[in-house]
């Protein structure tokens, strides 16, 4: 338990039923490094991981609208494509392939369990939390301008053309 009688991320239970991550919706995800290691600093690691988004994400009807690989954690905004899709089993397998792949590359680094998770109302705005996800850089200071930032993207569209100001 921390000061405020929580427990740590890796002991919650997800607050959501399985079917809550189920559909053409769209969530955002937070996963993040145990350890406070920082391994999303090396392009070739973040290039081998946005492979596995993509394939888990696929793999269970998503399309990836969003990631920012921070040092020690990655954003990532998933949207159903289909009434199937489970967004929640596709950030799940991302973590199992690319934990599989850390496990056998880079051992000294591992995922904390579970992912802290946000299931967008339809009322909310998609645009708000990619710029949100986008501008976690600047906010960390690591730059001043979100679009300096190399580790940020979409699978589906150019996020400098989508979040223009």
């Amino acid at each position: 338990m921390d000061a405020q009688g929580r427990r740590p991320a890796r002991q919650r239970k997800h607050r959501l039923p399985r079917e809550a991550y189920t559909g053409e919706i769209v969530v955002a995800f937070t996963a993040c490094v145990a350890r406070q290691i920082s391994p999303f600093t090396d392009a070739s690691l973040v290039d081998t991981f946005k492979c596995f988004l993509s394939r888990a994400s696929h793999t269970h009807g998503c399309r990836v609208l969003g990631y920012c690989f921070m040092p020690d954690h990655v954003h990532v905004a998933l949207q159903g494509t289909r009434p199937s899709s489970d967004l929640r089993k596709a950030m799940s397998l991302f973590k199992q392939l690319s934990g599989y792949w850390l496990a056998r590359n880079r051992p000294e680094v591992r995922w904390q369990r579970g992912f802290y998770d946000h299931v967008l109302r339809r009322e909310e705005d998609i645009l708000v939390h990619l710029r949100y996800i986008a501008e976690n850089p600047v906010r960390r200071g690591l730059v001043d301008d979100w679009r300096d930032y190399g580790f940020t993207g979409s699978d589906v569209f150019d996020l400098r053309d989508v979040l223009a100001s």
